[in-house]
């Protein structure tokens, strides 16, 4: 009855939740009596619990096992460490840390029989993971002897079937200890929900928790296919259990930003120990009687952390370790991923996919005017990040040359966009982004790369008038609607305009909503459009969780069509072989999914065009037919109101 009270606790959140579960088969198989009023969401929980008191106490009757032969009232050494992305030396300050000289450090502690234990964020981003999608980080997180490791976000970055093949390789198992794949009906990416294991005679159990923060925001995974459980309900469960089979301290690997690690310090006190990651910092923090301890990033520190057990209870000491260029490399490490250096070459040929149209990529072109390479490039990072709009500096694109139709490579990718781009996600108003906009044309027709390529919005400049006042007002369109000055939008750009580079100094002060370290890298969401276009016409398993090839704006017009002018009829793609239908509440939903279908098969046919985002008023003409469509559309508005009161 423990198992249904906690689930009556929980099913307030569940029932928000209201995500689809595919745990049936569990629910079926436990003997807990589930109320038949509940909803799927209370069910996904249920099925945690029993699965999560299965693992539970498997690991607790395989740690037992484990006990006879070991020494008792040893202390127990743990190293941890996270945030993790670059095998090579990144800086020449010290620490200077990399993979090799960290490997070297941490084995010259095997003496002590240390638990090395790791919060999240290998397998990206890097330059070399753009070609090896983290194949290179298993080979050392392996030879750095990792016990248990915890999920970070951008572990999913290339997806779930990647993430799946690299954990395979892994001689350890990863921790997922409070989100559900619906999908499946086991925690995200297949990771356990407990782990425990012996160290010097003590059984040490482990959970993996995460923050629904970055959940939210991963490209390749589906929202609305995961349930989330706060990692408060989750660590205090699973904590407990894990003690009640014997553990004698309890560890919660996290990946989660500080403040959330303090919550679960001063809310569970079932967790003797927090040891965090995704926060790129060292930092140890005293809780509630316990430790919080962040250990860095890059191979540059980690925590020792000694834990004494006796009478009178546990005694914790933590010491900073710095990686420096006073530890050799490790040479078994250096021949192991050496192969992955040279691996780039022959991954620079591989094909991502088959453009329809040749790609415009010249200077003299997309520095000066709308590019259909421009609007492809924005139109997949509108969709990745889910933005309202995305505005880049033309100078993100290098290769200066015309791509001609057919095999896209990867060798093209590096060649339009040769750096690692970090992109963020700001709050901007209205009248930020007319600022914006007027930057981007304030040099023109110089060959300026802060001239823009956008995606999500439409606006026309003449270029006779004085930089600054450019930009016709009357006609910038975000998406379907006018810009106002005093609405806010969610603006995606590059890290490198957020610094306020190419005179974009007033981007700075836009408030943060999705930071770099949450948002994909503009190469990486490139590549995973492609991955996404091959789940979609099948030549990849089949998957909910995948990069959106549909923006959200033209979702957002897509309902707004069928349940307005359309709504008495199919929209125009399906009228032909649906007109005889009688509209219904399901024939309506059933239009906007084969509607939706068709956008993104559009998406997979990979023929970008130029569609009047960015245009030049070089004939008064011009702004006339752009001021009288606004005339219309306002007119229309108005129509649309007045039947909207009228109507029953």
């Amino acid at each position: 009855m423990v198992l249904v009270n906690t689930v009556r606790a929980m099913a307030s959140f569940a029932a928000q939740a209201a995500l689809r579960s595919r745990w049936s088969s569990l629910i079926e198989s436990t003997s807990v009596d589930v109320p038949g009023e509940v909803t799927d969401g209370v069910r996904s929980v249920v099925g945690w619990l029993k699965q999560a008191s299965l693992e539970v106490r498997q690991v607790g009757r395989r740690a037992v096992s484990q006990l006879s032969g070991r020494g008792m009232g040893d202390d127990v050494v743990i190293i941890h460490y996270n945030d993790v992305y670059n095998i090579e030396q990144t800086t020449n300050t010290e620490p200077v840390g990399g993979a090799l000289r960290f490997s070297t450090a941490i084995k010259a502690l095997q003496h002590l029989n240390p638990l090395v234990l790791f919060s999240g964020d290998a397998f990206s981003p890097s330059m070399l993971s753009t070609f090896t999608k983290g194949e290179q980080m298993v080979p050392v997180l392996n030879e750095i002897g990792t016990h248990c490791a915890v999920f970070g976000n951008h572990d999913f970055d290339f997806g779930l079937e990647v993430l799946s093949g690299l954990v395979a390789q892994c001689n350890f198992p990863w921790l997922m200890s409070n989100v559900i794949d619906n999908e499946t009906g086991r925690p995200l990416g297949d990771g356990k929900i407990t782990h425990a294991l012996m160290c010097n005679g003590h059984k040490i159990g482990l959970i993996g928790l995460v923050e629904q923060e970055w959940l939210d925001t991963l490209a390749t995974i589906n929202p609305e296919e995961v349930t989330f459980i706060d990692f408060l309900q989750a660590g205090s469960k699973l904590a407990s259990q894990l003690k009640q089979e014997g553990c004698e301290y309890v560890i919660a690997l996290t990946h989660m930003r500080t403040p959330n690690d303090i919550k679960l310090a001063e809310g569970c006190n079932e967790i003797d120990l927090i040891l965090g990651g995704h926060d790129h910092v060292y930092e140890i923090l005293e809780i509630n009687n316990k430790y919080v301890v962040k250990s860095g990033t890059d191979f540059r520190h980690f925590s020792k952390i000694n834990i004494s057990f006796g009478p009178e209870g546990t005694r914790v000491e933590i010491s900073e370790m710095q990686v420096t260029s006073s530890y050799p490399e490790d040479q078994v490490l250096k021949a192991k991923v050496e192969k992955y250096s040279a691996m780039i070459e022959g991954k620079m040929d591989e094909v991502l996919g088959k453009f329809c149209v040749p790609l415009e990529g010249r200077f003299s072109c997309i520095r000066r005017e709308e590019c259909n390479l421009g609007n492809w490039v924005c139109d997949v990072l509108l969709a990745a990040t889910g933005a309202d709009l995305v505005i880049l500096n033309s100078g993100t694109f290098r290769s200066d040359q015309v791509h001609p139709a057919g095999d896209f490579t990867l060798r093209d990718l590096s060649t339009i966009i040769p750096m690692r781009d970090p992109l963020v996600v700001v709050e901007a108003t209205g009248a930020t982004i007319l600022k914006i906009l007027e930057n981007s044309v304030s040099k023109y027709p110089s060959l300026e790369g802060r001239f823009p390529q956008v995606a999500g919005i439409s606006f026309a400049f003449d270029p006779s008038k004085p930089p600054g006042q450019r930009v016709a007002e009357q006609v910038v369109k975000i998406g379907d609607e006018y810009l106002q000055q005093e609405q806010k939008y969610r603006l995606a750009v590059k890290q490198y305009l957020y610094a306020g580079n190419d005179g974009f100094t007033m981007i700075p002060h836009c408030p943060v909503l999705v930071s770099e370290d949450m948002c994909p890298e503009v190469g990486m969401a490139i590549q995973n459009h492609f991955a996404a276009i091959n789940v979609r016409t099948g030549k990849s398993r089949p998957s909910k969780h995948r990069q959106s090839l549909v923006t959200l704006s033209r979702r957002h017009s897509l309902v707004k069509m069928l349940d307005g002018s359309e709504l008495d009829g199919p929209p125009p793609l399906r009228r032909a072989s649906s007109a005889a239908m009688e509209p219904t509440p399901h024939h309506h939903r059933l239009t906007r999914r084969a509607s939706l279908d068709d956008l993104e098969q559009n998406a997979c046919d990979l023929a970008p065009k130029v569609e009047n985002r960015i245009i030049v008023i070089d004939k008064p003409e011009k702004l006339q037919a752009l001021l009288a469509a606004r005339a219309r559309w306002e007119s229309d508005t108005v129509i649309k109101e007045v039947d909207d009161e009228n109507s029953p």
